[in-house]
């Protein structure tokens, strides 16, 4: 997202709740900076903040006193004179020079806006853990030479379509019965339940869109509360899998499609808008979302979207829209 004209007023000195912003807004503050931390791995600490702010200074930015997200966990501060993209580097290299505690995601934005209408989320390695594709490989003994092939098409080494014919075909024969053995064995990253029914809450639409497929996303979308999915479709006759995929194949243009084609649905501008991901195949919807997040991505997700997840769970995606630990929705 651009940036706002830079305010010329002076720093601010008081704070105040605004639903608009979804944060404590700082009065001629057009920009926020956000940390975060992942609780699991350790606590986001005061020194850590103050070296942030300092970062700000030494490039030129004014920023406000600190706002606490999550004790420990989140903060915001709120920062003008300097340009999102130039405070977003200059902060993330000075924590990550220091050795004063974990390491720490670092997010600049507009503070306009932050809390997105409308949400679409990857689902393998994103919204749950692991490649459901690589794990179904497992019960034909291809897991090795199939994640391979998964690696190269997430980092944008191979195209999607390819690197997934490729794959399915391998798997010609298998028993659907295992199809549901897979399933037991998923897992949801944590914060994917809290994320959603957080947005949802708040009037946002939420859709799981996935190169993955539907048999696991129309699961995956009941366990997690998604109001719609959508994924591959395997080809399943007399009980095995042919090795084909049923057309037309959900890929990268399909997820910028679809947040495209949401966001008129919901009468939303693209500033409202919100995605996740961690590969090539979520590239092009991360890059047009008001925000693009990264999550514990490739390089060529974290190089291309606008903000990136590296340490923090899910509930860092809360935060980044300036939502409160206190006002998650379990």
């Amino acid at each position: 997202m651009d940036d706002l004209p830079l305010a010329v007023g002076p720093a601010i000195i008081r704070t105040e709740r605004s639903p608009f912003f979804g944060m404590a807004s700082f009065v001629g503050m057009d920009n926020v900076l956000t940390l975060i931390s992942n609780s699991a791995d350790g606590a986001l600490s005061a020194d850590q903040v103050d070296v942030a702010r300092r970062a700000l200074d030494d490039i030129g930015g004014q920023s406000a006193a600190a706002d606490w997200l999550s004790p420990t966990e989140a903060v915001d501060i709120a920062f003008h004179g300097a340009h999102c993209k130039n405070a977003e580097a200059a902060v993330r290299q000075a924590l990550t020079s220091q050795p004063i505690g974990q390491p720490i995601d670092v997010i600049a934005q507009s503070a306009l806006r932050r809390k997105k209408k409308l949400i679409i989320a990857d689902m393998d390695s994103t919204i749950v853990e692991g490649e459901t594709l690589d794990e179904l490989a497992e019960f034909a003994g291809l897991k090795d030479q199939i994640a391979a092939l998964t690696k190269r098409a997430m980092n944008g080494e191979i195209g999607f379509g390819e690197a997934l014919r490729t794959r399915v075909a391998m798997l010609a024969g298998l028993s659907e019965s295992f199809l549901d053995e897979t399933m037991k064995g998923v897992h949801l990253n944590p914060g994917a339940r809290e994320l959603i029914a957080t947005m949802r809450e708040n009037g946002a639409f939420t859709a799981l869109i996935s190169g993955g497929f539907s048999f696991f996303t129309d699961r995956i979308r009941e366990q997690v509360g998604f109001h719609m999915s959508l994924g591959n479709k395997l080809e399943i006759i007399d009980g095995q899998l042919t090795g084909q995929v049923i057309p037309p194949v959900v890929d990268k243009d399909t997820k910028l499609e679809m947040l495209i084609d949401m966001a008129a649905q919901q009468e939303l501008g693209m500033t409202d808008t919100f995605a996740i991901g961690d590969g090539a195949n979520d590239v092009p919807m991360l890059k047009s979302a008001g925000m693009g997040v990264a999550y514990h991505g490739h390089p060529v997700a974290r190089k291309n979207a606008r903000a990136r997840l590296d340490h923090a769970d899910l509930s860092g995606a809360l935060f980044i829209q300036g939502y409160r630990r206190d006002e998650f929705v379990s």
